[in-house]
């Protein structure tokens, strides 16, 4: 099967007031139809600003942005703002991590999410909100007539999520980014949203790509994952490869963090000392060789490549956990 979407030795980088803001640097990885990525890392590591340079959604007057982008092996780097708007909702669509700062609050529910078919696909005013009335049905939002009259105050964070993924799949894109969905969502709705983005994505035979913090958010929902620590990938392997191998100390150390029914009550999570690196210094060595307990002199003078471990399983490392060498 042919790859649906390629990002090749994709970098991106900001003027600041401190100089060079190095956000993501030569990131390559390949989706095929229908396949879901995840990936992971923590805050500040680069995984939202290479999901929209992927969608191209960053404003190239402050991001400066080189490497490769195809989608259906054309060359979206290539393309006009209008050109590459007109692939937005019915090629590629995102959901967004605050549903507040992305719907409009004084526009109701129906409007919104008619907005999608009737520019971009022409249909009627009555077909449009007929199609809306069927999206509520689809992300299994109840009295759906009801709801398209309401503004977005009106309803709780998970409904708003629920019209935010409506909006997203509105005209049927091919695939769907999905920017930390579930952060300000209690621990049940948060596994309602990840359920229904999945079964969607099989349903209307989407690829998605899902940004996260949390590696426990990914593992039933992704075919891949891709783990990201200071604008690089440091592991990528499949799903299961990743849980049962791990590599990297870097994902080690995630998985550490997950809190587990098994933890005794008021036991403490095991953290990530330290920080990221300044993205707007030279790097010296493996990014994460400050914060890493198996860190040798090596890791701290040299860099460490992406290297192919078998099994589809990539890892930055010089001294990979559970590979003798």
């Amino acid at each position: 099967m042919s790859e649906l979407l390629k990002v090749n030795n994709l970098d991106v980088r900001f003027d600041t007031a401190r100089g060079v803001l190095h956000a993501v640097k030569g990131v390559s990885f390949d989706l095929k139809p229908g396949e879901s990525l995840g990936i992971v890392g923590e805050s500040g590591s680069g995984k939202t600003v290479l999901s929209r340079a992927t969608m191209g959604l960053l404003t190239m007057s402050t991001a400066k942005k080189s490497g490769s982008v195809k989608l259906n092996d054309v060359e979206l780097t290539d393309l006009s703002r209008s050109d590459l708007r007109s692939k937005w909702g019915t090629e590629m669509a995102i959901v967004f991590q605050d549903p507040m700062t992305a719907l409009n609050p004084v526009r109701r529910i129906g409007d919104q999410i008619a907005e999608g078919p009737r520019i971009r696909l022409g249909m009627s005013k009555k077909d449009a909100k007929q199609r809306a009335i069927e999206l509520l049905k689809m992300v299994q939002i109840a009295e759906p007539e009801k709801v398209l009259k309401k503004f977005p105050l009106q309803l709780s964070g998970g409904m708003r999520q629920r019209v935010m993924i409506a909006i997203a799949i509105a005209c049927n894109p091919e695939i769907l980014f999905a920017d930390e969905p579930t952060t300000a969502l209690d621990v049940t709705v948060q596994a309602q949203i990840l359920g229904l983005i999945s079964s969607l994505r099989k349903q209307l035979n989407m690829s998605l790509v899902l940004v996260t913090h949390d590696l426990g958010v990914v593992a039933g929902h992704t075919d891949k994952i891709a783990v990201m620590y200071a604008g690089e990938i440091v592991e990528m392997a499949p799903t299961k490869e990743l849980f049962s191998n791990v590599r990297m100390p870097y994902t080690e150390a995630l998985l550490n963090s997950i809190p587990r029914i098994t933890n005794q009550s008021g036991i403490r999570l095991p953290v990530i000392e330290g920080r990221l690196p300044d993205p707007t210094l030279p790097q010296n060595g493996c990014g994460f060789s400050a914060r890493c307990k198996y860190a040798t002199e090596k890791c701290h003078t040299e860099r460490p490549q992406l290297v192919d471990g078998g099994n589809g399983h990539m890892y930055r490392c010089f001294f990979p956990l559970g590979v003798n060498k």
